[in-house]
């Protein structure tokens, strides 16, 4: 779910270390998201009612298997369902696998129907220390990346490389040839956000997309990482990012250039620092600030769930819920958080963001505040969280908005 957050390295390590699994692993969950909406927008309907509303169920099965000595493959299945719920207890869903069918009668709203589909399929082999994995699998680099804040998760086709033979350094190389997470031909109004494509259904990336990494720990306390994209039909890019953890102080720099093809495009550039300070089993505090271009064309969001004003960035202000935000062109942004455990294993999380969008020559600036105050807990298998979120949204031409969310996360895992 959407407060498991991994760092791009671990997920780096974890991919070259999955292969010493023991013949066959099993491994999945069952997941109900519930949301529903206050706005003061006209005409906006209340808080519970179902048109401010929305659910989904999911279920999510994963194996994986030693196929021969450093050969394994993968696979993961999800079924996702309104069970019903919908035009009764909500109008909305949380996935973008769905479709939606009309019904005949013209007072009965739209059936959403169920998705199934694989959005891991993957075979991977190990060579001394270079491992080769292709297939259908999640990614994790900071210009395209699969996001796990929905019911179902984005996912790419692509062949991985991954070399360690230089000390405390991975070498990532990758191409990717499809993707399911852009939402061209998702029926309108069928998600609260559109994350995979309908019944996961994976489409052409952009033409192709290379990318290359390099990700060094040699000095232990910082992580240092540099990544080239090759966007083919869309942009060329590159990342670059340095952070420290050294006896509980956090600091991190992070610096992007998206050029676009398009002719007559301006490029995008974008940085980001942050600071904290981790007490260790009292509390984290971190504070951030980004600033991109107020020139670009494409934002600094993820390019796998759209551009502009579109899916999650990597930069450290990142919003916990009003995605598009601090990525989108000319957006000035700080952020301020602090998490921890208190009691019988509740982890609280508060955050607060503030992002000032400017762009040049263009009459329609507008701000974004957002508060998140979150209470999570883990009763055995089951993963519980309550999120609620308040949002200001100031637009210099046009109706001002201010939205109340109220969130509610159950993982059962087995």
């Amino acid at each position: 779910m959407k407060l498991a957050k991994m760092s791009l390295v671990a997920a780096l390590l974890l991919g070259a270390n999955v292969y010493a699994i023991d013949n066959v692993k099993v491994n999945g969950d069952a997941r109900m998201y519930y949301e529903t909406v206050d706005t003061d927008a006209a005409n906006a309907p209340d808080m519970f009612d179902k048109d401010a509303s929305g659910a989904d169920f999911a279920l999510r099965l994963g194996v994986t298997a030693d196929l021969s000595e450093g050969v394994s493959a993968g696979a993961t299945f999800n079924a996702v369902s309104t069970l019903g719920v919908e035009n009764n207890l909500v109008s909305g869903v949380w996935s973008g696998a769905h479709d939606a069918t009309p019904n005949a009668a013209a007072d009965l709203g739209a059936q959403v129907d169920d998705a199934s589909f694989f959005s891991e399929a993957w075979i991977a082999g190990t060579a001394g220390k270079t491992t080769a994995k292709v297939g259908r699998q999640a990614l994790d680099t900071p210009l395209a990346f699969t996001e796990t804040w929905s019911i179902t998760d984005n996912t790419f086709e692509a062949i991985v490389l991954l070399n360690q033979d230089l000390p405390d350094t991975t070498l990532v190389g990758t191409y990717i040839g499809k993707a399911n997470g852009l939402a061209n031909d998702i029926n309108p109004g069928a998600g609260l956000g559109y994350i995979t494509s309908n019944g996961g259904k994976f489409n052409s990336f952009y033409d192709g997309v290379y990318a290359f990494g390099a990700v060094n720990n040699s000095f232990k306390p910082v992580t240092a990482q540099a990544w080239y994209y090759d966007l083919k039909s869309l942009a060329k890019a590159y990342w670059l990012q340095a952070d420290l953890d050294m006896d509980g102080i956090l600091a991190g720099v992070q610096y992007t250039n998206i050029s676009a093809d398009a002719a007559g495009a301006k490029d995008d550039t974008a940085f980001s620092v942050m600071l904290g300070y981790e007490m260790k089993d009292v509390a984290t505090i971190k504070a951030a600030y980004s600033s991109v271009d107020d020139e670009g064309t494409l934002g600094v969001a993820n390019v796998a769930t759209g551009t502009g004003n579109g899916g999650q960035t990597k930069l450290y202000t990142e919003m916990w819920w009003w995605y598009g935000t601090v990525s989108a062109t000319g957006a000035d942004s700080i952020a301020l958080s602090a998490e921890g455990t208190v009691g019988d294993g509740y982890d609280l999380y508060l955050g607060y963001w503030n992002s000032e969008i400017d762009v040049l020559g263009t009459a329609n600036d507008y701000t974004v505040d957002e508060i998140a105050f979150t209470v999570s807990r883990s009763y055995g298998p089951l993963d519980t969280t309550v999120a609620l979120l308040w949002d200001d949204i100031d637009n210099e031409v046009g109706a001002d908005e201010t939205v109340t969310t109220l969130q509610l996360y159950l993982t059962y895992n087995f």
